[in-house]
């Protein structure tokens, strides 16, 4: 059996979570928390094999505390990666808020829960249908749902996935709310041990550069040892340090395996020069395959 802590149960991180696990095998055992905290220190601290963590949306770009948590708080390597359709919908009562012939009535709509995330995914949604309704952010989109199941009668409604509704006993008052069509999410697998219930021709590996502060010009320097080799970088972000203003460390994500021998020879070169390199893991990639 393997165990897997992951964000709430019915939420993206849940279905994403069961997509990528379910069906190869292996018994899986879910953890469930509301924090994300929570969900890295299951695995830190050994009561899970893996953590599922979102990492990078289409929409909103990168998670900035999922990665400060991987890379300031927790050792635990990136053992692979995979991407899944962040579908949002309008959940609640429709016996609640329709009119007589089964059509939305918005008006009756006055307040709208979810993550602040998936919220932000659907802002012109809620601008040209609910205008005049409150927006409140919670710790889920799962713990929205449930909070609207738990007080009927009141209006409310909440953005979050199929499963969560479901579960809760709740419709979808409209489906696929979200502003644009292509949203995806990145997540990562991370834990102590390798992932081997899917192989994967695609591979990457994931570095946290930090630059040597008395050397100029040392990240035109570290892009030209992946340049004239050409390996290729899918991602490169800056974060702060928090260790003086103005300091900043590199993410970069290359599409390639630490097996190969050019990586390891392009990491060599960019330490010569005085930069800490640390290894974030080196892994399966996955794409997105409706089933």
């Amino acid at each position: 059996m393997i165990s897997a802590a992951c964000l709430t149960k019915g939420s993206t991180s849940d279905e994403a979570a069961r997509y990528m696990l379910n069906g190869r095998g292996v018994d899986i055992r879910y953890e469930y928390h509301r924090m994300i905290a929570d969900v890295f220190l299951s695995t830190a601290e050994g009561k899970t094999d893996y953590a599922i963590i979102p990492i990078e949306n289409t929409i909103d770009g990168s998670v900035s505390l999922h990665t400060d948590w991987l890379v300031d708080e927790v050792n635990l390597p990136i053992q692979a990666e995979w991407v899944y359709p962040s579908i949002q919908n309008l959940i609640g009562a429709r016996s609640e808020l329709s009119e007589a012939d089964g059509e939305l009535a918005y008006d009756r709509i006055v307040k709208v829960m979810s993550h602040p995330v998936a919220m932000a995914q659907c802002t012109q949604y809620l601008k040209r249908h609910l205008p005049h309704a409150e927006l409140e952010h919670v710790g889920s989109t799962s713990e929205a749902v449930r909070i609207v199941r738990d007080n009927p009668g009141r209006g409310w409604a909440a953005i979050g996935q199929v499963s969560a509704a479901a579960d809760n006993g709740l419709d979808i008052l409209e489906p696929a709310v979200t502003d644009h069509d292509n949203n995806y999410t990145r997540f990562l697998l991370v834990g102590p041990e390798p992932f081997a219930l899917r192989e994967s021709e695609k591979h990457k590996t994931s570095l946290l550069i930090t630059l040597p502060e008395d050397y100029p010009g040392a990240l035109h320097q570290v892009l030209s040892a992946f340049s004239w080799r050409r390996i290729n970088l899918s991602r490169i972000e800056s974060r702060p340090t928090k260790k003086k203003l103005g300091n900043y460390y590199f993410l970069i994500d290359i599409e390639m395996s630490m097996d190969s021998v050019l990586l390891p020879s392009a990491i060599a070169e960019i330490e010569a020069i005085g930069c800490q390199v640390r290894v974030l893991g080196s892994y399966p990639s996955f794409t997105y395959e409706a089933r």
